[in-house]
């Protein structure tokens, strides 16, 4: 299907722009490739990553997150907090002011009214809105004046940035959406196809699961941007011939998610065309340390559970030896490339819940062997160490995947230079996180003493993530092995700071309890080993600058300062 949309009077508005809009569309056109098709330009009726993207150029929300994880305002004059009084006390409202010179697409101006028709729009209960999720906890929205909105939520809301926030929850015009409201929602073809917005491009034609064309909005904000004139954003194909168009060919400017291995994207480096770049979510490969007793010579409903502690990782000194003897910089390379980082942190962004230690970045197998003949760990006859007839033998499993196998190999090795026994164990990941009660072979059951996999959490708040390792929250048996806090690990001190958590608001503050909480998990006491921050990549023109990917929000989240480098 074909949709053409023509914003009414763009010819007319950009014809009669003022000399200060001189350096808009100066660079002409550029081309934007994503393997996967975008099908709708409405974010809210659909949660495709590639059709949220698309729709990023025209329409756009309060406040977005920058590369870094940090909020910063869009159509938003600022960040409501607690502090500045745009967070109530109690936590159970956000007021949200619109800032000066903000217009859609037609001319028109953007008001409080356009916002809380939008949340009205997604919570209509016919409407099927893909963003519900959103606007959870959502009482009331109402205009306090032309340009301000509050939200009120039906609980405290210590983190009250869902409605509104990110570029899946824009805002869209009440006057072009009026009329598609609860179970029209889906037939507004025109609409769906071509919103009106207030982004930095227009859309001037949509071909579904093909390509859309745009050019540059003759009413944004900015009178020098953007720097190109149009647009041709072509989906299909896959992330090969998407890297291969960048990177060898020059076919296009940018390329989205190459989901390829670190030699091919070399490879197609090669070609001089393009380069790939990385954005860094909160993704963490990392090794858990079992706190309980897996042994089987143990009663099956006893076997890691907290009333057998385990007979050597219960000493952090033996942890520590552990984390200090691997080469997180040599695992790097070899398993990530560009899309991988050194971090000794669970929670390595975003920046603002961010330790940013640096303690495990060198090896150190000296000073690990020191560390266990200081502990009493002394080497026998076998090389192996023991204490008081306890060996450190240890069971290393997995799932089965290549770069792990890798992992596992060359960890093996470095922990047998500080003599500790190493069996590794492989499992198919449909077992491995298949989540069966009745397999012996799950990460929950955890029946080995080191495991390694990763793991991450939704939006830039990590609260959830961390009160997972609550005393009593780990999988046991009258839970049916169900149950997040894998490790066992339990400290009635990281459970108060949790609670903190959960009633403070104030964001520098949430900040610095999560940083605390990330510590008391890593550094203080190798519970939770980190190994690689693990990455996306995409990849540019050489020609095309400033792009800063960003895995927070849209990766076009900033492609009004998009330009061509001559």
């Amino acid at each position: 299907m074909k949709i053409k949309t023509l914003m009414l009077g763009a010819a007319a508005a950009f014809a009669m722009a003022p000399a200060a809009m001189a350096e808009r569309g100066s660079d002409g056109h550029v081309n934007i490739i994503y393997w996967q098709a975008p099908s709708i330009l409405n974010p809210y009726l659909s949660s495709g990553t590639k059709d949220v993207e698309s729709a990023s150029l025209t329409v756009e929300p309060l406040a977005r997150y920058d590369e870094t994880g940090k909020m910063v305002p869009f159509l938003a004059a600022d960040i409501p907090t607690v502090s500045n009084g745009g967070v109530s006390e109690d936590l159970t409202s956000i007021t949200w002011t619109i800032a000066d010179g903000m217009m859609w697409s037609d001319g028109t101006k953007v008001t409080s009214a356009d916002v809380v028709f939008t949340g009205e729009y997604c919570m209509h209960p016919e409407g099927g809105c893909a963003q519900a999720a959103f606007f959870d906890g959502v009482e009331n929205i109402e205009a306090l004046d032309e340009m301000t909105v509050k939200v009120t939520f039906n609980q405290p809301k210590p983190n009250p940035y869902g409605p509104f926030v990110g570029g899946q929850s824009p805002i869209i015009q009440k006057a072009q959406f009026e009329n598609c409201m609860g179970a029209k929602a889906p037939e507004c073809t025109a609409e769906n196809f071509g919103p009106i917005g207030t982004g930095p491009f227009v859309v001037t034609d949509f071909r579904t699961n093909d390509v859309i064309q745009y050019e540059a909005n003759p009413n944004y904000r900015d009178p020098a941007k953007p720097a190109f004139a149009t647009v041709t954003f072509k989906g299909g194909g896959d992330a090969t011939g998407a890297g291969r168009a960048v990177l060898e060919t020059g076919e296009f400017d940018y390329a989205w998610n190459l989901q390829l291995a670190p030699d091919v994207i070399a490879k197609m480096e090669e070609g001089g065309k393009g380069k790939a770049i990385a954005g860094f979510g909160p993704l963490v490969e990392r090794l858990e340390m079992n706190m309980t007793n897996p042994s089987s010579d143990l009663p099956e409903g006893e076997r890691a559970t907290v009333a057998h502690p385990h007979p050597f990782l219960s000493d952090m000194n033996v942890r520590k030896a552990l984390s200090m003897a691997i080469d997180r910089e040599l695992l790097v390379e070899i398993g990530y490339g560009k899309a991988g980082k050194v971090t000794c942190d669970l929670v390595p962004s975003p920046d603002n819940y961010s330790a940013k230690n640096d303690y495990c970045m060198t090896q150190d197998i000296a000073g690990a062997n020191a560390l266990l003949d200081e502990a009493g760990w002394v080497k026998g006859a076998d090389g192996i160490r023991a204490k008081d007839g306890v060996k450190i033998s240890i069971l290393y499993q997995t799932s089965t995947n290549a770069v792990r196998q890798d992992f596992q190999a060359l960890i093996k090795q470095w922990w047998s230079e500080i003599g500790v026994e190493t069996e590794l164990r492989n499992l198919s990941a449909s077992v491995f996180f298949g989540g069966d009660p009745g397999s012996p072979d799950t990460f929950q059951k955890f029946y080995a003493d080191v495991e390694m996999y990763a793991n991450t959490f939704n939006g830039t708040d990590p609260q959830q993530y961390l009160a997972a390792y609550r005393c009593g929250a780990e999988p046991k048996p009258d839970s049916q092995w169900q149950g997040e806090n894998i490790n066992r690990f339990c400290d009635p001190a990281y459970d108060a700071l949790i609670d903190e958590l959960a009633g403070t608001g104030d964001i520098e503050k949430r900040g610095e309890i999560a940083i605390k909480m990330n510590n008391m998990l890593t550094k203080d006491s190798y519970t939770i080993v980190p190994l690689v921050h693990r990455g996306r990549v995409s990849a540019h023109a050489n020609s095309l600058g400033g792009v800063i990917l960003n895995v927070w929000d849209s990766e076009l989240w900033n492609v009004a300062d998009w330009h061509r480098v001559k």
